[in-house]
């Protein structure tokens, strides 16, 4: 089995959606009040998510869900005027 494999299907549902929506940028708080959770559980859920990783800060998070395909983000094409495309 991959790492890509072995970290997937050792997150639980609910841990993967917990981090796409920290992915996006959303607070413990708001996460927690769209999910009917406290914000301690958000926690958890990201503490546990960490260390079936083996990462250590939201960065390595966000870089690995992106990795392994647990989160795409949405690129900016289209919101650029003339003057900023390179």
């Amino acid at each position: 089995m991959s790492l890509q494999e072995l970290v997937q299907h050792s997150f639980t549902p609910r841990e993967r959606e917990v981090l796409v929506r920290l992915c996006r940028g959303e607070t413990y708080r708001s996460i927690a009040r769209d999910l009917g959770i406290s914000p301690h559980t958000v926690d958890t859920h990201i503490r546990r998510v960490r260390s079936k990783a083996g990462v250590t800060n939201r960065s390595q998070l966000v870089i690995m869900a992106v990795e392994l395909g647990l989160y795409r983000p949405t690129l900016l094409e289209g919101q650029m005027g003339p003057s900023d495309e390179a």
